[in-house]
């Protein structure tokens, strides 16, 4: 396909292009527009290295590279939930289930407080004097549900 002299692409606009796209992700989040930037970037570049390839050829290279890439980065990426479960860092109430602490306040009708490193926890569980010692059986939202520790 041949266009007017004046309408034929070089390699910088594809480097503006891809430029622009990534200038758009870093506005909307999501990682897409990142792929699709770079997939304009590796177009200009290799037009840069061979300056005749059609521009037929151009449209579908960035295609080709684009859905690619996007579809490599989303079965790369690292899962969000897998990591939360190895490390617990979003969900740090699930560390201390099976821990053994001393209670603060004593359990009265089912509710007691103790102290978790920095912190104070509601406990609930049977009735126990202040510095009973309590295992952690269940997590219940900002509950620690506790037995008495042998």
């Amino acid at each position: 396909m041949s266009l007017h002299p004046a309408l034929q692409l070089v390699f910088w606009h594809w480097w503006l292009v891809g430029l622009a796209l990534m200038i758009v992700e870093a506005f909307l989040p999501g990682a897409f527009f990142l792929w699709m930037g770079i997939s304009a970037l590796v177009v200009g570049t290799l037009l840069w290295a061979a300056p005749g390839l059609g521009i037929v050829f151009q449209v579908a290279l960035f295609a080709a590279v684009a859905i690619g890439s996007v579809l490599a980065w989303r079965r790369l990426r690292p899962q969000k939930n897998a990591q939360v479960a190895v490390n617990g860092l979003n969900d740090r109430s699930s560390l201390y289930t099976g821990r053994t602490f001393t209670l603060e306040a004593p359990i009265v009708n089912g509710i007691g407080r103790v102290r978790v490193d920095d912190g104070q926890w509601r406990v609930a569980g049977p009735d126990l004097p202040a510095g009973s010692c309590v295992r952690v059986i269940a997590v219940e939202g900002a509950t620690l549900r506790v037995e008495k520790a042998d």
